[in-house]
Order: structure tokens, then C-alpha cells, then sequence
């Protein structure tokens, strides 16, 4: 589904990402992980088209996306939870879920989106009339991954979605990412918690200094023995 070759981008003087070559398969959870400052959220960037590539290429089910502005690549079908998860925190629970499904321009599909995401998260529903700036950090990013779902993607891309979060919240949306996958929704998880991680994938990717220094199984990678040192401190 998404094909990444040979992909490079930063910031003005300063190459973030060298040769990044990855792939995505539909229906996979593929797991992305590193270190602050690996060059994750530049890769994400790149992805949805806010950050230009120097060179490399972007493909989205065979599509050449390299190029395209962020709200082309959206309507293609890859939607982002970012980092900070970036609210309407002015706004209610429910506008921010019907503002994700304005993409869809389906009324009935928006409803539908809806209802489920109620089922996935009842406390959005609970809370469906309260501002999100009420919400605590937990919970705004159960209502940041229920905006993205709304737009029915292919593809969901998730950014460092355990950040600022208490272990408990973090527990429970990790718990909700293979319900997600089971509807068809392939996930391409970019994370620093390489344990939770890479356990909840079938693939995973290790990124070092902006490069790719490993691959393989989710279990392969928790079982190498320098991942586990550099990462888990075992």
C-alpha cells in the first residue's frame, strides 16, 4: 500500500532523513521506532506532503504521491494522528469527529463512521457535547484517532501516540489499534515505546540518525540482542 524508496528530507541546511526505504502492506501494522530525535515526525512530515522530499519517492497503491499537497494525499485515503494530537480545543467532542468526516463529503458514511467510533470509544460518546480542552490527555487522543478515522482511510499514521500519556491511557489505546486493523484499516505506527510497539506489529523498522539500521517481525526485532540492549535496557 504505501512504498517509500530511497527518501530524503529536512530542514533548510540540516538532512534529517538519507536513503529511507520502507514498505507498508495492505492490512499490515508496521511499527516504526527510535529515539527522540531519529528523525520519525520528519518522516511523517514528508509522508503527508508538509515537508518536501529532496529526493526519493512516495507511493500510495502504486500512485506517485511524492509531490502532492498534504489535502490531496488525505483525500487518497492516508490519514494522520499527529504528535500533540492538535485539537479544535474550542470545540466540542462531536465537531471534532464531524470536522474529520467533512473529507468524505458522505453524510450517511459520516453518520455511520460515527456510530462506530462511539462503539470503539464510549467515553467520546459520554462526552460527545463537552469542549476537548476538558479532556484529559488520554482522552483527546482517543478523540485525535476518532477524527482520523472518520475520513474512512486506507491507511492510518500514527505519530508518537503514547506521548504525555499515563501508562493506563496508553494501555488502552494501544489495546484499540488491532480492533482498528480488523476493519481493514492498515496502520503504520511511528512510536518511541519500542516494546509496545513492536509488539503490536507484524513488521517493524528501527531508525537511527535518519537511517534505517534494521528490519523484520515485530518479534525478530524484540529478540535481537542489540535492539534490546540500545532500546529496552536488557
Amino acid at each position: 500500500m504505501l512504498e517509500i524508496t530511497n527518501l530524503s528530507s529536512g530542514y533548510g541546511d540540516v538532512q534529517v532523513l538519507s536513503g529511507i526505504s520502507l514498505t507498508v502492506g495492505e492490512g499490515e501494522v508496521v511499527s516504526l521506532v527510535g529515539a527522540n530525535g531519529a528523525g520519525k515526525s520528519t518522516l511523517v512530515r514528508t509522508i503527508m506532503g508538509t515537508l518536501p522530499p529532496r529526493e526519493g519517492s512516495i507511493r500510495l497503491d502504486g500512485q506517485d504521491i511524492t509531490d502532492l499537497p498534504a489535502h490531496r494525499i488525505a483525500r487518497l485515503g492516508i490519514a494522520q494522528v499527529m504528535e500533540g494530537r492538535r485539537l479544535f480545543n474550542h470545540m466540542t467532542v462531536e465537531d471534532n469527529l464531524l470536522i474529520g468526516g467533512d473529507i468524505l463529503r458522505d453524510k450517511q458514511r459520516s453518520r455511520e463512521n460515527l456510530e462506530w467510533i462511539f462503539y470503539l470509544f464510549p467515553k467520546l460518546e459520554a462526552r460527545r457535547r463537552q469542549l476537548a480542552r476538558s479532556f484529559s490527555g488520554g482522552e483527546q487522543q482517543m478523540l485525535a484517532i476518532g477524527r482520523a478515522l472518520m475520513t474512512s482511510p486506507k491507511l492510518l499514521l500514527l505519530d508518537e501516540p503514547s506521548i504525555g500519556l499515563a501508562p493506563i491511557m496508553v494501555e488502552t489505546v494501544f489495546e484499540k489499534l488491532p480492533e482498528i486493523n480488523a476493519r481493514g484499516i492498515t496502520i503504520f505506527l511511528v512510536e518511541q515505546d519500542v516494546h509496545r510497539a513492536l509488539n503490536i506489529a507484524s513488521r517493524g523498522y528501527v531508525l537511527e540518525h535518519g537511517q534505517i539500521v534494521m528490519s523484520g517481525s515485530g518479534a525478530d526485532l524484540l529478540e535481537d540482542d542489540g535492539l534490546r540492549k540500545a532500546y529496552l535496557g536488557i
